[in-house]
């Protein structure tokens, strides 16, 4: 199983963004990245100092938004929609979408509820529950 290193992991944005910068071809899994990265320009300039974020941290209670953490969310929003797992997100994502207008809007809005089943996993000490996904989701979700 694949499990990069937090620093693996950022390189990977780093070596996307540097190879769109200079024009050079990206594959794979970089294209993928490359487009969540352009969808955050608030990002590009972090991305252009490897040197500077590659080890930054970004502590919850300094109210600071880990862009790392942010747009591998959407990296995992993309994949899970792409294969409909867990069962129903890719419904979910199209009712938010229809909700939205906007896919960068109903992806932060899957983003929200994606975190917060992640927190509540880890605050538990349990296996994430696509059932506190799904109910967060629906929440979200207003009736047509």
């Amino acid at each position: 199983m694949f499990n990069p290193s937090r620093e693996d992991a950022r390189q990977l944005f780093f070596e996307t963004w540097r190879k769109y910068q200079i024009q050079e071809p990206v594959t794979g899994i970089e294209a993928m990245v490359l487009e969540v990265i352009l969808q955050h320009p608030e990002y590009h300039a972090l991305l252009s100092k490897p040197e500077q974020y590659l080890v930054a941290d970004y502590p919850p209670e300094l109210g600071a938004t880990n862009p790392f953490l942010h747009l591998s969310l959407h990296l995992a929003i993309n994949e899970q929609h792409s294969i409909d797992q867990p069962p129903g997100i890719k419904q979910r994502y199209a009712a938010l979408l229809t909700q939205t207008g906007e896919p960068h809007t109903a992806q932060h809005a899957l983003i929200e509820c994606l975190a917060e089943m992640i927190w509540q996993a880890q605050r538990q000490q349990t296996a994430p529950d696509a059932g506190i996904y799904f109910e967060c989701l629906d929440h979200k979700i207003r009736p047509t």
